[in-house]
C-alpha cells in the first residue's frame, strides 16, 4: 500500500477519536473525542498523569491498537481501512518504535540487534549489518557494535534501541517513556539523540512522556486528563 504526501500538508489527522473497552465494572472510556494533527519533521510530546490515555493514543496512532470510533489519518490514508496485512506493512514502512524497556536480545551484539528488523524484511544479511553500522553512528555507539548487548549500560541499550526503530529512516519515531528508566544525565543524552535525528533527518517525533525536560525540549506537547485533550502548548 503506497503513502503519498497528503494534499494539506498534515502527516497525521486524528478527527474525533474514541477507545472504549470493556471490563468486569463495565465499559471503559480510555479516549474521549480527541482531535489534533501533526505536521511532517514535527516533534511532539504527548504528556499526562498514569491512566490518562497516553501510550493507547500512541498505539492508536502505531496501529497497534484500533479506536473504537473517529478517524486517524496519515498522509490523507484513514488507517482504520486497513486490514493486519496492510496495517503490518504500514509500521514496517513508515513506523519506528521505542518502548521504555528496550526488548534487545541478549545473545546477540549490538550491531546485530540493530540489523534484525532489515534482515527480517528481508535485506540481505552484509546490507541489513552496513544499515545498522550507520545507524550506530547516528546515536553514538558505533564504539560498541560488537559488544554483546548485556555489557551495555542502560542509556547505550536505550540508544541501541533506537538506533533498531529508526534503522530503515522510518517517516515517524513513536516512543513511550523512552527515558522512564534512566536516571537525569543518561537520560539527557537519549534526548540530544533523539532531537538530533528529528534536526537532522527531519524524522518526525510522537513521544508520551513524564519527563518535563524532554517534553520541554520538543516543538509542542498535547496533554491528556482522563482520555481527553486537556491542551495543546507550544514551547
Amino acid at each position: 500500500m503506497e503513502f503519498a504526501e497528503a494534499k494539506n500538508g498534515l502527516l497525521y489527522s486524528v478527527e474525533h477519536v474514541e477507545k472504549k473497552v470493556e471490563s468486569p465494572a463495565g465499559e471503559l472510556t480510555i479516549l474521549r473525542d480527541v482531535s489534533f494533527a501533526v505536521e511532517p519533521g514535527e516533534a511532539l510530546a504527548i504528556v499526562g498523569s498514569s491512566g490518562s490515555g497516553k501510550s493507547t493514543l500512541l498505539h492508536v496512532l502505531g496501529t497497534l491498537d484500533r479506536a473504537t470510533s473517529g478517524k486517524v489519518c496519515f498522509e490523507g490514508k484513514d488507517l482504520s481501512s486497513l486490514d493486519e496485512a496492510q496495517a503490518a506493512h504500514f509500521r514496517n514502512r513508515e513506523l519506528g518504535f521505542v518502548f521504555q524497556f528496550h526488548h534487545l536480545l541478549p545473545e546477540f551484539t549490538t550491531v546485530e540487534n540493530v540489523a534484525m528488523q532489515a534482515i527480517v524484511s528481508g535485506l540481505p544479511k552484509a546490507k541489513a549489518l552496513k544499515l545498522a553500522e550507520e545507524s550506530l553512528e547516528r546515536v553514538g555507539l558505533a564504539h560498541r557494535r560488537d559488544h554483546h548487548v548485556t555489557t551495555l549500560s542502560g542509556g547505550e541499550r536505550q540508544r541501541a534501541a533506537i538506533a533498531r526503530a529508526t534503522l530503515l529512516c522510518p517517516k515517524v519515531l513513536l516512543a513511550d517513556e523512552p527515558t522512564g528508566n534512566l536516571d537525569e544525565k543518561t537520560g539527557s543524552l537519549v534526548v540530544e539523540v533523539l532531537r538530533g535525528l528529528n534536526r537532522d533527518m527531519g524524522m518526525t517525533l510522537i513521544i508520551v512522556t513524564h519527563n518535563r525536560e524532554l517534553a520541554a525540549s520538543l516543538d509542542r506537547s498535547l496533554e491528556l486528563r482522563s482520555g481527553e485533550l486537556y491542551a495543546q502548548n507550544s514551547f
